[in-house]
């Protein structure tokens, strides 16, 4: 390295603070705690041999139906896909009404089989 380039210990100590101060003002500090609704929890219950008495719990309604609307289909739960795979299947009705009624028609190959079964049997 050149001489220019070279930098001394208070260069040094000089961008480092100003790197901090840089994280600083962009760090967010979260103070709330919430649980994320998209993860399904698992309760586990006491031991079975626990003399401790089973605990109050208050029903948070919020909590409650952010529950409910996370283990919701995505179709329920998005207005438009979010991932590739959403797309894929996003619409699931048919495009075509199925109206078409196929009637059945007897033909020599028809008769033929049903005589056979009807020997067989």
């Amino acid at each position: 390295m050149s001489e220019k380039n070279k930098l001394d210990y208070v260069n040094l100590d000089r961008f480092h603070i100003e790197m901090i101060r840089k994280e600083q003002r962009t760090q967010k500090l979260h103070t709330e705690f919430s649980i994320n609704p998209h993860r399904k929890l698992h309760i586990l219950p006491d031991k079975p041999m626990s003399r401790k008495p089973p605990e109050v719990i208050a029903e948070n309604s919020g909590f409650i139906e952010a529950l409910h609307k996370a283990q919701l289909e995505p179709v329920k739960k998005y207005p438009m896909p979010v991932t590739e795979s959403h797309e894929i299947g996003w619409i699931s009705t048919p495009l075509i009404p199925e109206t078409r009624h196929f009637q059945r028609i007897c033909t020599d190959v028809t008769k033929h089989e049903e005589h056979a079964r009807r020997l067989g049997n």
